[in-house]
Protein backbone atom coordinates (compact mmCIF):
# COMPACT_ATOMS: atom_id res chain seq x y z
CA UNK A 1 0.00 0.00 0.00
CA UNK A 2 1.23 3.32 -0.44
CA UNK A 3 2.22 5.38 2.21
CA UNK A 4 -0.31 8.12 1.77
CA UNK A 5 -3.40 5.53 1.33
CA UNK A 6 -3.03 4.71 5.12
CA UNK A 7 -3.62 8.43 6.00
CA UNK A 8 -7.08 8.13 5.82
CA UNK A 9 -7.24 5.06 8.36
CA UNK A 10 -5.07 7.79 10.79
CA UNK A 11 -7.42 10.24 10.34
CA UNK A 12 -10.61 8.52 10.97
CA UNK A 13 -8.75 7.46 14.06
CA UNK A 14 -8.83 10.53 15.74
CA UNK A 15 -12.47 11.95 14.77
CA UNK A 16 -15.11 11.31 16.66
CA UNK A 17 -17.57 13.11 14.41
CA UNK A 18 -16.66 10.68 11.41
CA UNK A 19 -16.82 7.47 14.06
CA UNK A 20 -20.11 8.60 15.25
CA UNK A 21 -21.61 8.95 12.03
CA UNK A 22 -20.78 5.47 10.20
CA UNK A 23 -18.07 6.31 8.09
CA UNK A 24 -16.14 3.43 6.75
CA UNK A 25 -13.28 3.44 4.29
CA UNK A 26 -13.83 1.44 1.44
CA UNK A 27 -11.19 2.49 -0.57
CA UNK A 28 -8.13 4.79 -0.30
CA UNK A 29 -5.29 5.43 -2.76
CA UNK A 30 -3.16 8.48 -3.26
CA UNK A 31 -5.29 11.52 -5.07
CA UNK A 32 -8.93 9.21 -4.42
CA UNK A 33 -11.01 8.33 -1.17
CA UNK A 34 -14.35 6.48 -1.24
CA UNK A 35 -16.34 6.56 2.42
CA UNK A 36 -19.61 5.06 2.79
CA UNK A 37 -22.63 4.88 5.99
CA UNK A 38 -26.17 3.82 6.42
CA UNK A 39 -28.26 6.18 6.66
CA UNK A 40 -30.23 5.92 10.74
CA UNK A 41 -33.19 7.18 12.07
CA UNK A 42 -31.33 10.41 14.08
CA UNK A 43 -30.06 11.59 10.87
CA UNK A 44 -33.32 12.65 9.60
CA UNK A 45 -35.29 16.18 9.19
CA UNK A 46 -38.58 16.82 10.12
CA UNK A 47 -39.79 15.55 6.80
CA UNK A 48 -38.83 12.35 7.36
CA UNK A 49 -35.46 12.09 4.31
CA UNK A 50 -31.99 12.37 5.60
CA UNK A 51 -30.50 15.60 6.83
CA UNK A 52 -28.65 17.75 3.68
CA UNK A 53 -26.11 17.73 6.13
CA UNK A 54 -25.63 13.94 6.62
CA UNK A 55 -24.69 13.78 2.81
CA UNK A 56 -22.81 16.91 3.36
CA UNK A 57 -20.23 15.45 6.38
CA UNK A 58 -19.50 11.79 4.79
CA UNK A 59 -18.62 13.93 1.56
CA UNK A 60 -16.46 16.11 3.35
CA UNK A 61 -15.00 13.38 4.55
CA UNK A 62 -14.27 12.02 1.65
CA UNK A 63 -12.90 15.08 0.47
CA UNK A 64 -10.51 15.83 3.68
CA UNK A 65 -9.20 12.33 3.07
CA UNK A 66 -7.97 12.53 -0.32
CA UNK A 67 -6.47 15.82 0.03
CA UNK A 68 -4.47 14.61 2.86
CA UNK A 69 -3.20 11.58 0.87
CA UNK A 70 -0.28 13.20 -0.65
CA UNK A 71 1.15 13.62 2.63
CA UNK A 72 1.26 17.03 3.64
CA UNK A 73 -1.62 18.42 6.33
CA UNK A 74 -4.33 19.91 4.10
CA UNK A 75 -7.74 22.00 5.28
CA UNK A 76 -10.84 22.79 3.19
CA UNK A 77 -10.94 26.25 1.83
CA UNK A 78 -14.27 26.66 0.13
CA UNK A 79 -16.75 23.69 -0.67
CA UNK A 80 -20.44 23.51 -2.03
CA UNK A 81 -22.73 20.61 -2.20
CA UNK A 82 -25.87 20.30 -5.06
CA UNK A 83 -28.63 17.76 -3.62
CA UNK A 84 -30.29 15.59 -6.17
CA UNK A 85 -32.21 13.05 -4.46
CA UNK A 86 -33.84 12.14 -0.99
CA UNK A 87 -32.57 9.62 1.32
CA UNK A 88 -34.11 7.50 3.60
CA UNK A 89 -33.39 5.60 6.49
CA UNK A 90 -31.76 2.20 5.46
CA UNK A 91 -29.72 3.92 2.31
CA UNK A 92 -26.18 3.02 2.06
CA UNK A 93 -24.34 6.10 0.38
CA UNK A 94 -21.03 6.15 -0.86
CA UNK A 95 -19.16 9.25 -1.62
CA UNK A 96 -16.05 8.89 -3.95
CA UNK A 97 -13.59 11.82 -4.30
CA UNK A 98 -10.66 12.35 -7.00
CA UNK A 99 -8.15 14.92 -7.06
CA UNK A 100 -9.53 17.08 -10.32
CA UNK A 101 -6.43 19.48 -10.42
CA UNK A 102 -3.68 20.72 -8.77
CA UNK A 103 -2.33 24.34 -8.54
CA UNK A 104 -0.08 25.27 -6.73
CA UNK A 105 -0.63 24.56 -3.20
CA UNK A 106 -4.15 24.50 -4.38
CA UNK A 107 -6.21 21.11 -5.20
CA UNK A 108 -9.40 20.99 -6.33
CA UNK A 109 -11.85 18.02 -5.56
CA UNK A 110 -15.23 16.32 -7.05
CA UNK A 111 -16.89 14.35 -5.00
CA UNK A 112 -19.91 12.11 -6.36
CA UNK A 113 -22.25 11.11 -3.55
CA UNK A 114 -24.25 7.60 -4.82
CA UNK A 115 -27.06 5.48 -3.47
CA UNK A 116 -25.97 2.38 -5.37
CA UNK A 117 -25.13 3.44 -8.73
CA UNK A 118 -27.35 6.51 -8.87
CA UNK A 119 -26.26 9.96 -7.99
CA UNK A 120 -27.57 12.10 -5.37
CA UNK A 121 -25.63 14.56 -4.54
CA UNK A 122 -22.41 16.34 -6.03
CA UNK A 123 -19.75 18.45 -4.18
CA UNK A 124 -17.00 20.45 -4.67
CA UNK A 125 -13.63 21.37 -2.82
CA UNK A 126 -10.78 23.43 -2.49
CA UNK A 127 -8.24 22.50 -0.35
CA UNK A 128 -4.81 24.12 0.58
CA UNK A 129 -1.88 22.06 1.68
CA UNK A 130 0.31 23.09 4.48
CA UNK A 131 3.78 23.02 4.86
CA UNK A 132 3.06 20.29 7.87
CA UNK A 133 3.85 16.62 6.69
CA UNK A 134 1.64 13.72 8.61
Amino acid sequence: MVEGATIPTKMLAQDPFSTWLGVEIIEAVVGRVKVGLTIRPEMLNSMGKAHGGITYALADCAFGFTSNTHGKKAVSIETSINHIEALEVGDYITATCTLDKTKNKLGFHIVEIKKGTDLVALFKGVAYRTKESW
